[in-house]
């Protein structure tokens, strides 16, 4: 082959390959909704690895995040007198794009790879072909539980983390740009007193919580799917894991920018 032709062959034909499986176990697991009853166990156990465990660090990071956001923007408003709308600006910015995008991240690279590493050794070791040999459905044995407790997971951490990230920034509002936190709070809730006319809820936070629960679908299913199609062994599942993370990531960033263009044009 020449070397355009070995291209496609080692990198472009694999990549399709992948996108195609993923959409269709994506399809396939919105067609199982009608199993969650069964699966109802296994679904809380999933909620609580995706989200109870994941929680300590989302809010960590989020409390930080927001700390940065008020300190790097309040610093260049106070240049101007403007540091009284440094509230305003976290929380938009917290409701909007840094609480899902630093959420699903962090999802992403916790769950998504503990999803692909746990079902790429059973593939692997070919436990899941004997579940196929017993006529246990894989799909909505062990895929069904994983997507749909991250998915629903994903918009709790997220407003775990616009919470403490709106704190930290009425940290360093107070104790770095010397503004009163009661005026503080006062202009966080008129930023995110605007509600959306089709859902009673805060737009801009009604925004950031649909980006997450569509973040979270999208890591849940790469997850799945990368670790469905494991094969070599011990190695195979690192490079699966780190498929499943790299993949993963690209669409978070991906989805956020047509989903933001969607969602505030």
């Amino acid at each position: 082959m020449n070397p355009v032709t070995r291209i496609g062959a080692r990198v472009i034909r694999p990549a399709l390959d992948q996108a195609g499986y993923g959409l269709w176990l994506a399809g396939r697991t919105l067609m199982l909704l009608g199993h969650v009853p069964r699966r109802a166990r296994a679904l809380l156990d999933y909620m609580h690895a995706a989200g109870v465990r994941t929680a300590p660090v989302v809010v960590f990071v989020g409390f930080f995040m927001g700390m940065i956001v008020a300190l790097q923007v309040g610093l260049e408003l106070s240049r101007y007198g403007q540091q009284e709308s440094i509230g305003i600006l976290v929380a938009v910015t917290m409701a909007r794009e840094m609480g899902p995008f630093v959420t699903s991240i962090i999802l992403a690279a916790s769950v998504a790879s503990s999803m692909a590493a746990e079902l790429g050794t059973m593939k692997v070791q070919e436990e899941i072909t004997a579940l196929e040999v017993m006529s246990v459905d894989v799909g909505s044995y062990l895929v069904l539980p994983r997507v749909l407790g991250l998915t629903l997971m994903a918009p709790i951490l997220t407003l775990m983390a616009d919470a403490v990230g709106i704190l930290g920034g009425g940290v360093i509002a107070v104790t770095q740009l010397q503004l009163d936190f009661q005026n503080y709070l006062y202009n966080v809730r008129e930023a995110l007193s605007r509600v959306g006319d089709l859902v009673p809820v805060p737009s801009d936070l009604y925004a950031g919580l649909l980006k997450s629960l569509v973040f979270g679908f999208a890591i849940a299913v790469t997850g799945c799917a990368a670790g469905l199609r494991a094969k070599g062994g011990a190695r195979g599942v690192g490079e699966t894991t780190r498929a499943a993370v790299r993949t993963s990531v690209i669409l978070i960033i991906v989805l956020n920018f047509f989903m933001g263009k969607l969602l505030h044009h």
